[in-house]
């Protein structure tokens, strides 16, 4: 009987030390997997099944480890190290769930499990008190504003898509108006100039975009007053120019060459009425061109 007692301290001293991740814990001779122990009187009423019992490193595998319940380590729960995820053992601080709450990893607020935190969720917006929603709005416009420039309504659209009130959009919009992160008319002008610089577009067409990005009519109007007519007429030119580079246009008078002709010139005036050209001047463009082409 005293042997067995001096074979049980051994044993919870083995414990002990392990559990405190002692690397230089002696580890008793019944411990040695070259010559299992036979199991004690009182742990016969619980045997585990067949290969259990075996000496391992704390944080094994489930169903390792002496002196276990349900096949875990000392200390741990379903068979992972203490504070490891999922664990909710020693380690990890109150209300820690799957990676969240105050025990989570670094970049996620508690309770976020892993959500961006730049983006706020609708739901969570009743939580918050009217100047943290301010904040959070502000910030999505911020973001924004990061890439390029945006009207007042790009901007309150992308607020009401995240379902910020009426009341805290325009208090943010105001404000951004106010020291000149907002203002449409720059905007406009920056846009018209841009575009018809780049795309050789009309003003019809600069005209439809400013309008789906929210700028009034007015606010349109003035900007397009950039471009003069020889502006839209050298607009026109060059892009017709560009697509008779390198092709032939017929000069005869056949049937054929002028059924080519007329069809080449359907084609171009098409394409620059898409470019927002008024049929007048895109008529007139493209017989200039193709006369010139016809008799180089």
């Amino acid at each position: 009987m005293g042997d067995q007692q001096q074979t049980i301290d051994a044993l919870r001293e083995a414990l002990t030390r392990i559990e405190e991740r002692d690397p230089d814990a002696p580890v008793p001779d019944f411990l040695d997997v070259s010559a299992p122990a036979e199991p004690f009187p009182e742990d016969t009423a619980g045997e585990s099944e067949p290969g259990r019992g075996e000496p391992t490193e704390p944080g094994a595998e489930p169903g390792t480890g002496p002196g276990t319940e349900s096949g875990t380590g000392p200390g741990t729960e379903s068979g992972t190290e203490p504070g490891a995820e999922s664990g909710a053992g020693p380690g990890t601080e109150p209300g820690a769930e799957s990676g969240t709450g105050p025990g989570a990893g670094p970049g996620t607020e508690p309770g976020t499990a892993g959500e961006d935190e730049h983006e706020e969720e609708a739901g969570d917006l009743e939580s918050l008190s009217p100047e943290q929603q301010y904040e959070k709005a502000r910030a999505v416009v911020l973001r924004r504003l990061t890439g390029s420039p945006k009207t007042r309504q790009q901007l309150a659209t992308a607020l009401q898509e995240k379902e910020f009130s009426a009341e805290v959009i325009t208090r943010v919009l105001d404000r951004m108006e106010e020291v000149h992160l907002i203002n449409d008319a720059e905007f406009a002008r920056t846009w018209v100039r841009g575009r018809h610089e780049i795309k050789n577009l009309g003003k019809s067409a600069l005209r439809r975009e400013l309008r789906e990005k929210g700028v009034s009519d007015p606010v349109a109007e003035e900007a397009l007053e950039q471009l003069s007519d020889d502006d839209e007429l050298a607009a026109a030119r060059e892009l017709v120019e560009r697509k008779l580079r390198g092709k032939t246009v017929p000069a005869g008078t056949g049937p054929e060459d002028r059924a080519e002709r007329d069809k080449t010139t359907r084609r171009l005036v098409s394409m620059l009425a898409r470019r927002g050209h008024a049929p007048g001047t895109a008529f007139q463009i493209v017989r200039e061109v193709l006369d010139e082409h016809a008799s180089a």
